[in-house]
């Protein structure tokens, strides 16, 4: 992991941070985003505390069912009124599935039968859909937002074409230089580049080979040297020293997530809060246990009991523990949820969003 202490002459202690390319078009003054957290934690409060902060907020559009997404943007745009212009974005899952056969899909919902007997729950059978996708880019399209990110795999060139005519800023996450590539050719206008120490899911293009564990440091080094276009560097960065360190290895802008996750505008559960500011020794684990792609997270009694045996299959095992998820929260139960953490994670705190991001920019 990268030693964030050391400083740079990006850090704070230089002064504040200010944006700089694609995020000061937009009409950001810090080179700060909250990055999208679907399943509950980024709200359009979370979106609209970036934006009050200076930075920008993404929504998380996966998941949620395109009306879900509408209202969440209608209030996002509500909340804006009054401030000026100030820049917000949507993220959208693309459809990118992991094929489970019928055996292996069933052995796992054996095994987890107990757990959810205990929550008095029936599990569904295998499910695959593509979260709404087409009905989701229709949206976007009849009712644009200023910038439209993409996680998992690459939009169709047609959309690309779509959504820029709709006057969108287009960015991709990618997890490596060649993912790197295939966006640039695919005609998008920026990059976020996530590292493996990222909370929750890897937004890797090919979920079944394990992503490169290296720095994010020398990831930003390695897709700078294969493609020019603007980057936003994710992963790990919960500290001014963090952003400061992408920013001196050509990120733009950084994207945090955890440490965001205890705010009063972060949507994540009781439990969840609860069980990351816990003193206790946790370690975060990329696992396919809640959702049958690799995602990091806090280690649990779920984690711990059904890693090993967890198989690949997206979304197929995501729509199976997801009631046993959410049963787990309703009940308090830190034990049984998907405590989504990246690496620092132990840097999350209590305070409002928008302190938490001019922090890490370094305003005072």
């Amino acid at each position: 992991m990268t030693d964030h202490s050391t400083p740079s002459k990006h850090m704070g202690g230089a002064g504040p941070l200010a944006a700089s390319g694609l995020l000061a078009e937009l009409g950001a003054a810090i080179p700060l985003l909250a990055a999208p957290m679907a399943g509950g934690p980024s709200t359009p409060a979370l979106v609209l505390a970036a934006a009050q902060a200076g930075g920008l907020g993404l929504l998380a559009g996966g998941y949620k069912t395109p009306d879900q997404l509408a209202q969440q943007i209608t209030e996002v745009r509500a909340g804006m009124c009054g401030h000026g212009s100030r820049p917000f974005g949507v993220n959208l899952f693309v459809p990118n599935p992991v094929p489970i056969g019928q055996d292996a899909f069933a052995a796992y919902a054996a095994s987890l039968g107990d757990l959810a007997a205990a929550y008095r729950l029936t599990l569904g059978g295998l499910l695959e859909d593509d979260d709404g996708w087409a009905a989701k880019v229709e949206l976007l399209v009849q009712d644009p937002v200023p910038v439209v990110s993409f996680t998992f795999g690459l939009p169709s060139a047609e959309v690309v074409r779509r959504l820029h005519r709709a006057g969108s800023l287009l960015i991709q996450t990618v997890t490596n230089a060649h993912e790197a590539e295939q966006a640039r050719a695919r005609g998008v206008d920026g990059l976020v580049v996530q590292s493996h120490w990222a909370g929750g899911h890897s937004g890797t293009f090919t979920p079944a080979a394990a992503v490169e564990q290296i720095p994010l440091t020398g990831l930003l080094d390695r897709v700078r040297s294969k493609v020019q276009l603007p980057i936003w560097a994710a992963g790990g960065i919960s500290t001014p020293g963090g952003v400061g360190e992408a920013l001196a290895h050509g990120a733009e802008a950084a994207v945090v997530g955890s440490v965001l996750l205890r705010s009063p505008e972060s949507g994540a559960s009781k439990s969840y809060k609860t069980a990351l500011a816990d003193a206790g020794c946790r370690e975060s684990v990329v696992t396919t246990a809640f959702s049958g792609r690799p995602a990091r997270a806090l280690r649990n009694a779920f984690v711990d009991r059904f890693h090993d045996s967890a198989p690949l299959g997206y979304p197929a095992i995501h729509h199976l523990t997801s009631p046993i998820r959410k049963a787990a929260a309703a009940a308090d139960d830190p034990g049984n949820i998907s405590l989504w953490a990246g690496a620092g994670y132990r840097n999350a705190s209590e305070e409002p969003a928008a302190t938490i991001l001019r922090r890490l920019a370094g305003v005072h």
